[in-house]
């Protein structure tokens, strides 16, 4: 069995340093690591940048190891800095900037905050994703039934099988306008598709979940009550999953995925289109 190593991460960027932690992220994942990690947004003046080297130095200093640095900054005087530190520099967008720009014969045009930042180019589609934040929130767990067929996809599922935070998710990350819709314990003694749905059957996609996960997570939320009940969860993932299987509704198991796995598996699955931003 490997080791497990202890690391100090950081995580530095000039904008919101989320394309630093997410491919920090995959890659300390392909190794039996454990992290003590720092982010560091808007790392985008000289003095910043010095404050950052000293983090960096002293973690160097009272442990003995270089510090994991992850960084994305676009002005070379910015970025050199962090470069002089002792920890082991990773220029995460430049690794991939210098082939591609033999590729493309095209010298690269640094702009700061480009990547997850608000400009001229992306207003559109920045105003296209709160537009699916708004509908989402506004349709969350049956809310309202109003202008659900402006729904690109309606997940169906019993109470806390990961319909909010998928639908959420998928707004949020891919500009989709997403509506859910629960099945409570009422519902089960005739479970039907309602008929403001039937219409809508091509959006539909259902979330099932194990039931003993389903106790488990109900259980935090409503302790030692009939809701959280291992048998009243098998009760309603077993109806759910044959109201599925009886309206031929495309569903998934959302028990060992994550968030964000569940919902990349619907866009998927369902053909939708990502939004890039």
């Amino acid at each position: 069995m490997d080791k497990i190593v202890d690391r100090h991460v950081f995580y530095i960027s000039d904008g919101t340093a989320i394309t630093a932690e997410v491919l920090g992220h995959a890659v300390l994942s392909q190794f039996p690591v454990t992290v003590n990690s720092l982010t560091l947004p808007f790392v985008e003046t000289e003095s910043r940048a010095r404050a950052v080297k000293e983090q960096i130095d002293a973690i160097w200093q009272q442990t003995g190891e270089r510090p994991l640095v992850f960084f994305s900054i676009v002005l070379p005087q910015i970025r050199n800095i962090i470069l002089e530190s002792q920890g082991f520099c990773q220029d995460i967008v430049q690794a991939l900037v210098a082939p591609l720009q033999s590729e493309l014969r095209l010298e690269p045009t640094p702009v700061a905050h480009r990547t997850h930042g608000l400009t001229p180019g992306n207003l559109n589609r920045y105003d296209a994703r709160i537009a699916a934040i708004d509908y989402t929130l506004a349709h969350d767990d049956g809310v309202s039934m109003r202008n659900l067929d402006q729904a690109q996809i309606i997940l169906l599922g019993v109470s806390r099988c990961g319909k909010t935070p998928t639908s959420l998710y998928l707004a949020m990350q891919y500009g989709i306008r997403a509506a859910n819709y629960p099945f409570i314990a009422d519902d089960m003694d005739n479970l039907r598709l309602p008929a403001t749905l039937k219409p809508l059957q091509h959006k539909l996609f259902g979330l099932t979940i194990d039931p003993q996960r389903l106790a488990a997570i109900r259980e935090e939320r409503r302790e030692n009550s009939r809701y959280a009940s291992l048998r009243q969860c098998r009760m309603e993932v077993a109806e759910v999953e044959a109201l599925y299987r009886k309206n031929q509704i495309r569903y998934l198991n959302s028990t060992n995925y994550s968030v964000e796995e569940i919902a990349t598996k619907i866009m998927d699955i369902a053909g939708l289109n990502r939004r890039m931003y």
